[in-house]
């Protein structure tokens, strides 16, 4: 990925980083067997009971994870795992350091991963954690490209609109600005993922690139007055009840919407093609059995019949070459080909870590009005 922002940091951002190097001079005070050079054949192993921390989303994410992949794992391998659904990661990771990890395999949020990853040492990297993951094999390179950790599903980026109550269907990214949508429309937090990528969007689409900050503040501002969400949840609930018409989400929302009986259609984003992501990664210097099981549980993950289960709750589209869409996705007319993810695009969220509390601040005022 690119490298043009500057490096220039906020006083917020410098003190954040302080804090969290305030913690470091204890982290190697502390005696590991983590230096064991840790490998796995694909071969199924007794953990001797073992617990494996995970950190993961919560409410119906984890019902589903714990229904259809947790408990068959837990038998196959003599393991428990403890799940953390408490999110944010960052601060539990940077208060213990790289060496006292809290958990053994998180899923994040990018803008989250390399956060962290700026931080301190904290995942293994991507090239020794593929040769232990069988099922890696199969991956497309975009689900490699963090080099941090594997994508192991996604959707895509899109406006939802109510087919009901628009004036007429978004057909276009800059249909979303339009003024009879004013009042009408919404969009998510600051620090919401989903946000940042509208926005560094926004900067793509309106200036010279992802980094033009003034294009984004100024396609910003011609969206107000609107409302934010938390998450995406909410958002459903926002557009289901008629309190707003027209908002920024992704696909398999909208596609949940729409099976549920619910006026609803969607945009796809086609001038840039951002991905939101599902990303896992293992905890460079966790214990080695840790390590194993959190190998062994990514590359079950990547299982096409374990993953179809997760495709059919939550539309999501798979990574992995070799995984069919399921029934319903195919109904969509989602497809799993090199045709199909060709232009796919994952914003610099390293470089827009820099700039990260100016653009929150700045975006947080404009909203505010």
């Amino acid at each position: 990925m690119d490298k043009k922002w500057s490096t220039k940091l906020s006083r917020r951002t410098v003190l954040k980083g302080a804090a969290a190097a305030a913690a470091a001079p204890t982290m190697f005070n502390i005696n590991h067997t983590w230096s064991k050079d840790v490998m796995w054949d694909g071969q199924p192993f007794n953990a001797g009971g073992a617990v494996l921390r995970m950190a993961e989303w919560g409410g119906f994410w984890e019902e589903s994870v714990r229904k259809y992949l947790l408990p068959s794992f837990e038998k196959d391998y003599n393991c428990k795992i403890a799940w953390d659904s408490s999110f944010p990661w960052f601060a539990k990771f940077a208060a213990g350091g790289p060496k006292n990890p809290p958990y053994g395999i998180a899923n994040w949020n990018l803008k989250d991963m390399y956060q962290t990853a700026r931080a301190g040492d904290f995942f293994l990297p991507l090239d020794d954690v593929l040769p232990n993951i069988p099922a890696a094999a199969n991956l497309w390179d975009f689900a490699k490209v963090t080099g941090l950790g594997i994508t192991w599903a996604y959707g895509r980026y899109t406006f939802g609109y109510r087919t009901d109550m628009i004036d007429a269907p978004i057909k276009k990214f800059d249909d979303f600005w339009r003024p009879s949508l004013a009042g009408k429309r919404a969009t998510y937090v600051t620090i919401n993922e989903l946000q940042m990528t509208l926005f560094v969007t926004a900067c793509a689409i309106y200036g010279k690139d992802q980094y033009d900050l003034k294009a984004g503040y100024e396609a910003m501002k011609k969206l107000v007055p609107l409302k934010t969400s938390d998450f995406t949840g909410n958002m459903q609930a926002l557009l289901e009840r008629g309190e707003i018409v027209a908002c920024n989400q992704w696909d398999g929302e909208m596609w949940a919407m729409e099976d549920r009986g619910v006026k609803v259609g969607q945009y796809i984003w086609e001038e840039k093609k951002p991905l939101l992501t599902q990303t896992r990664t293992i905890s460079k210097y966790a214990e080695p059995m840790e390590k194993k099981l959190a190998f062994a549980l990514m590359d079950r993950t990547l299982d096409p019949k374990i993953f179809g289960k997760f495709a059919e709750l939550f539309y999501l589209r798979p990574t992995c070459k070799n995984i069919e869409v399921t029934p319903k996705m195919a109904a969509k007319g989602i497809t799993n080909t090199a045709g199909s993810i060709e232009g796919f695009w994952i914003p610099d969220y390293k470089g827009y870590l820099d700039h990260a509390d100016e653009v929150e601040e700045t975006v947080n005022g404009i909203f505010a009005g």
